[in-house]
């Protein structure tokens, strides 16, 4: 009764602002005008003569939500403040003082705001503020018990505007006082770009932004400079973005004049294709790229253009499938409207929306867990073979492809999912916090003696088996039970896990030590998915040859 209610309302709020706000550009047919008019009379009673006070900012939102709950899984509302970071995220950039936060558990229960890393070159590194550095006061203002929305709320601010803080730093005795003028902080859509070797490149794309196009080119010119013959691009747990910039990145990787994406739908200014352009940075080089289930979108854009014309080997585990376009409406309010008004095919003609049925979205969702848990079990020819031939379709080179449900890989690589004791570990947060811990106790003389020493750090530093143990005893603290009584986790659990329980804690005090980017080639050697695609280059070498 709740969601017909909503529905209702939606479309008389939908209705209200066709009526009074927009103008339409033909006439609508008898039928349609009269349904107008009579959801209209409908809303304006409910809004005059319901029992109570009816709040027409509420209800727009309710409503609209549930409307369009009915649709397709990925038209959706957005409110204003969700817009609002919305666009931040996909603009490249906000304004403010330039730090990644963590919030650490208080004496008292209470959490503490705490500087993960500086972003290099901005307001917080010129004026020294440091990782790990507790952030007590915000002009003024306590931070103790805050939550991410009072962080933007007192960090964030107006390019040139000035904000004091308060911070304790481990091993001071006295607080320190800081004031920051706030700047343009760019937001990167880049994770890392790095040489795994002297002729292989990696670089990990987050999302498809604003400036994501500019930041992939200035990744792949920087790792040419340095030799780089051959790419492996990471587009996992990426959900996708901009069109636009799926289309831009995936020429850089194919010859003039080949199809990269197709779109239709029901208005003829839905319907586009787009091709590639001439000198791209990546015509000839050796492709890799990784995907997994949350890949999505624009990234199954950039896959399946490169699968479809053998341009790239597809690495990982099946893509979420969602082959659906939408096109963003704002409203008066600062929110908006994401409408589907296309689906979008491959270059081989092939449609990777998972399928659906409207309102339907918890079956929709549980259907794909189904799909990918099924898609794991089994190779890519094996999937291939179970396919009604409706669903095949073929690359450039005659491959056979799949559609219907995301881009299956050329290699699956099936991840054993994690066991028990690293579960319980993560569902403690420990790795990290340990590392945070390391970080306040020896935070000085860890930074005295890599400081500029990023690859020595890489290569030569270690978790040694003291600092293990107390990692352990540290997680029993947090109540993790060792031990041969049942449910305690033995010898055999703790050995099984502890390279890669290791790497994760070096990678979290590098972090600290360093930046974001610098978590990644410390545990890219546990990286099962990136270890078996090292093994397929001269798979990718052949298709790069055609």
């Amino acid at each position: 009764m709740i969601m017909r209610t909503k529905i209702l309302l939606g479309v008389l709020i939908l209705v209200a602002g066709v009526l009074l706000g927009m103008r339409l550009e033909s006439a609508l047919p008898d039928d349609t005008r009269d349904a107008l008019q009579k959801l209209e009379q409908a809303f304006l009673l409910i809004h005059q003569r319901y029992v109570e006070d009816v709040d027409s900012g509420d209800l727009a939102e309710n409503a609209l939500e549930g409307m369009l709950d009915e649709l397709d899984p990925h038209s959706a509302y957005i409110d204003a403040e969700t817009m609002r970071r919305v666009e931040e995220d996909f603009s490249g950039g906000f304004e403010g003082i330039g730090i990644s936060f963590e919030f650490v558990p208080g004496d008292d229960g209470q959490d503490t705001l705490t500087v993960l890393s500086v972003i290099p070159g901005g307001p917080s590194e010129k004026v020294g503020l440091h990782s790990g550095d507790r952030i007590i006061e915000v002009d003024q203002e306590s931070t103790i018990g805050y939550s991410s929305i009072d962080v933007q709320r007192t960090l964030k601010g107006p390019r040139g505007t000035t904000v004091n803080i308060v911070v304790l730093r481990p091993g001071y005795s006295a607080p320190i006082d800081f004031s920051i003028v706030r700047d343009r902080i760019p937001l990167h859509t880049v994770d890392v770009a790095y040489m795994i070797d002297d002729v292989t490149g990696f670089i990990k794309v987050n999302r498809f932004a604003g400036t994501t196009h500019r930041e992939f080119r200035e990744a792949v010119e920087k790792l040419q400079a340095l030799g780089m013959q051959r790419l492996m691009l990471d587009l996992r747990g990426n959900s996708g973005g901009y069109m636009e910039m799926a289309v831009q990145l995936s020429d850089e990787f194919l010859p003039e004049n080949a199809i990269i994406v197709s779109q239709k739908g029901r208005i003829r200014e839905a319907n586009h294709s787009f091709s590639s352009t001439s000198n791209g940075l990546l015509e000839q080089e050796p492709i890799i790229v990784l995907v997994n289930e949350s890949s999505a979108s624009a990234s199954e854009i950039v896959a399946g253009a490169l699968q479809d014309h053998d341009r790239g080997l597809i690495v990982g585990r099946r893509t979420f499938g969602k082959g659906l376009v939408q096109q963003q409406h704002l409203l008066p309010d600062g929110s908006a409207m994401r409408v589907t008004i296309a689906r979008y095919y491959t270059p081989s003609g092939r449609l990777i929306q998972t399928p659906y049925e409207d309102g339907h979205r918890e079956d929709y969702y549980n259907s794909k867990q189904e799909l990918h848990s099924n898609s794991a079990l089994l190779s890519a020819e094996q999937i291939l073979q179970s396919i009604p031939d409706s669903l095949l379709y073929e690359t450039a080179g005659g491959r056979v492809v799949l559609g219907g449900g995301g881009i299956l890989p050329d290699y699956i690589v099936d991840l054993d999912s994690a066991s028990l004791f690293l579960r319980e570990i993560f569902s403690k947060d420990i790795a990290n916090t340990y590392a945070r811990m390391w970080y306040d106790r020896e935070g000085e003389s860890l930074t005295q003696q890599w400081q500029d020493q990023r690859e020595e750090f890489f290569e030569s530093f270690e978790v040694d088996d003291t600092e293990f143990q107390g990692f352990l005893d540290y997680a029993q603290v947090r109540g993790i039970q060792f031990g041969s009584e049942e449910g305690a986790f033995d010898t055999d659990d703790v050995d099984s896990d502890k390279s890669y329980l290791k790497a994760r804690i070096k990678a979290r005090l590098a972090v600290r030590l360093f930046d974001l980017e610098a978590f990644y080639p410390i545990m890219h050697p546990e990286d099962q998915t990136l270890q078996a695609a090292l093994q397929l280059w001269d798979k990718a070498k052949i298709l790069a040859e055609k």
